[in-house]
């Protein structure tokens, strides 16, 4: 674990040092637009100013870009592939200069600062910052109660545990390491490890979770596993790894953007060299065509084909309660073939509701009702808060309450004893609450039965029941083609009950986190590209590891943080607007990218013909990016 925290402590300080030298090419780009600005407003007279001023304007505003990026990206490419592999950002600034050879000094600097406007505010939207793991770091316990030889306890660090150790866990503690019980009995939220959001009870022999939380009973356990080795360091583990082995998705420019630039490259000077004796030109004609060329394949249309598009949808999704970190993700969005859920606080409400009762015809269920409140407004179980905001208490009554873990609760009303627990705690259950509860259980429903004096007279059950759009996002993605799988570390009938109410493909249930993340492992090589949807800490390596990780905005802060995608309301119909709006992205980047082209390719046309000349070129590029941009800004209404 010392290991994971060094590792992080280190990613944090080349962050840190990463962010603070990512300052100074925004201010030199503002100096050069700025500069640029200045001189426009000159007047002819002052036209040798004027043009000194647009050149430093160029070289200030291109420096990160032009410079640092596009040369020094090409040389550090080409040195690893072994091969040219030459950056865009360089066409660009061949352009600016071949502009300012023939005096477009204006035309020059106008190319340099949409191109490296437009390729800061990419950067802004892709949202760089490396995805932290602080929370998770916070939620690992660090300390342990150890039993000594003579029986006193003393405070350790967990570090220090070994196997074999004999621990103490308090009321409320968070328990330190992977154990198991020695010596009495609790109920542990287990939600940190599997999900699910109801508490398990624990006793003699039973093992227990490293991060999870105690409930009202102290035990003894002992140690079964070394820190680095607990189902929660694997959690870390596997987030960090996935974290690192993640590569940020290619732009669709970017898939053949080397081998644009490589065929402009290759055909410019060709042309300026071949066309005097083809074309009968001279040789100043031929530099000067030659250039009108290199400024008329410049992709600056292109540039801005998806900044436009992508700032629109990410702006459109943010008022309507979806936050993306990214463009990319929201393009791979629109691409998944496979949409895998968590369960509980994902697909449903994340707390049990009373779904089902019953009670015996010779009872009186208003009386009964009072007494089931009155006991359960005692319990500090999750059950009793569904159980006293399903039920309402006509009379107020007061019972001595005791909660005995493996029985439930007992208290004493007028003579007689009265009990709720699980059914296995009783003997003797008449066919009638046994057929109900064989009937409900199987429906992945908890079922609790209510006694007098040790004999069952009504049953109640509770479920994690689906969120309200659910349904229809299951429904929604399987008319897309998109495969759907529900993954839960719930037992396999509560799971396959769930999965049936909503008509998921797939069901997958007694899933440890790691094996969360393989399966998305899995679904990516079966399926293609794959989403994650979830909002818990045992959510967080399949999140980080699927090609777009969603969060539901309540979920944990670590879910959140190592997501793609938020969800701020929890409501799963943002998540189907969210694909509708990604489908529409993709479609106008295309539009984008196909118009682009298009006029790269009639500049050319028009050049080699000799129809037009750079300033005229310069005016259709730049015409060519305001349609870009206006039809990218449509994104800002789509619904």
């Amino acid at each position: 674990m010392k290991e994971i925290q060094e590792q992080h402590s280190h990613e944090n300080n080349s962050h840190d040092h990463d962010h603070d030298h990512g300052k100074m090419p925004i201010i030199l780009y503002f100096i050069g637009l700025a500069l640029a600005i200045v001189a426009l407003f000159l007047s002819d007279e002052y036209q040798f100013i004027k043009n000194i001023m647009f050149s430093l304007a160029t070289i200030s505003a291109g420096y990160h870009v032009i410079v640092l990026e596009g040369l020094g990206e090409t040389i550090e490419n080409s040195k690893n592939q072994k091969k040219f592999m030459p950056n865009s950002h360089i066409l660009m600034g061949l352009a600016a200069i071949g502009a300012s050879l023939v005096g477009n000094f204006w035309e020059g600097t106008l190319l340099i600062l949409i191109f490296s406007g437009a390729h800061f505010l990419e950067d802004y939207a892709e949202g760089r910052s490396k995805r932290e793991i602080t929370k998770l770091l916070e939620m690992n316990p660090t300390t342990a109660r150890l039993i000594l030889p003579d029986g006193s306890t003393k405070n350790v660090d967990v570090s220090e545990l070994k196997v074999g150790d004999q621990l103490q866990v308090l009321n409320g503690d968070q328990v330190p390491i992977d154990g198991v019980i020695l010596s009495g009995s609790t109920s542990i939220d287990e939600s940190s490890i599997n999900g699910e959001s109801i508490p398990k009870e624990k006793s003699k022999g039973d093992g227990v979770f490293g991060s999870t939380i105690n409930g009202t009973g102290t035990f003894t356990m002992k140690v079964t596993k070394e820190n680095k080795d607990t189902v929660f360091s694997k959690i870390l583990q596997l987030v960090n790894q996935n974290q690192d082995n993640q590569t940020k998705a290619a732009s669709i420019i970017q898939k053949f953007e080397p081998k644009y630039v490589t065929v402009v490259l290759i055909a410019i000077p060709l042309f300026m060299l071949l066309a005097p004796f083809l074309l009968d030109w001279t040789w100043s004609q031929s530099v000067y065509r030659g250039l009108v060329l290199l400024v008329a394949a410049s992709p600056c249309a292109l540039a801005a084909a998806t900044v436009s598009a992508t700032l629109s949808t990410t702006s459109n999704l943010a008022k309507k309660g979806v936050l993306s970190k990214g463009s990319s993700y929201l393009s791979q969005l629109a691409d998944i073939k496979a949409i895998a859920f968590d369960k509980t606080g994902t697909l449903t409400k994340g707390k049990p509701e009373v779904t089902n009762y019953y009670f015996a015809d010779s009872v009186n269920e208003e009386n009964m009702i009072d007494i089931v409140v009155a006991l359960e407004k005692e319990s500090n179980h999750p059950l009793a808060d569904a159980i006293l905001r399903k039920f309402e208490q006509k009379n107020k009554l007061t019972i001595e309450v005791e909660n005995q873990i493996g029985k439930g609760l007992t208290g004493d009303y007028k003579g007689r004893n009265y009990r709720i627990g699980k059914p296995t705690s009783f003997d003797d259950v008449s066919d009638e609450y046994s057929r109900l509860n064989n009937e409900w259980a199987s429906e992945g429903k908890t079922v609790v039965y209510v006694a007098v004096d040790e004999e069952v007279i009504g049953l109640i059950a509770l479920m994690d029941v689906p969120s309200e759009y659910a349904k229809e996002t299951i429904e929604y993605f399987r008319k897309q083609g998109i495969h759907t799988t529900l993954i839960t570390g719930d037992s396999e009938m509560t799971g396959k009950a769930v999965a049936k109410q909503l008509g998921i493909d797939e069901v997958i249930t007694n899933v440890m986190p790691e094996d969360k993340s393989r399966i998305i492992d899995e679904q990516k090589e079966k399926y293609g590209v794959t989403a994650m949807v979830g909002d818990g800490v045992n959510d967080a390596p399949a999140l980080v590891n699927a090609d777009v990780g969603i969060a539901m905005g309540d979920g944990t802060d670590v879910a959140v943080e190592v997501s793609d995608l938020v969800l701020m309301q929890n409501n799963l119909s943002k998540l189907v607007q969210s694909h509708n709006i990604s489908s529409k992205m993709n479609r106008v980047i295309w539009q984008n990218i196909i118009f682009s082209m298009a006029v790269v390719a009639f500049l050319i046309v028009v050049s080699f013909l000799g129809l037009t000349d750079i300033a005229i070129s310069v005016i259709i590029h730049e015409g060519s990016t305001l349609v870009v941009i206006l039809n990218g800004l449509r994104l800002l209404r789509a619904v």
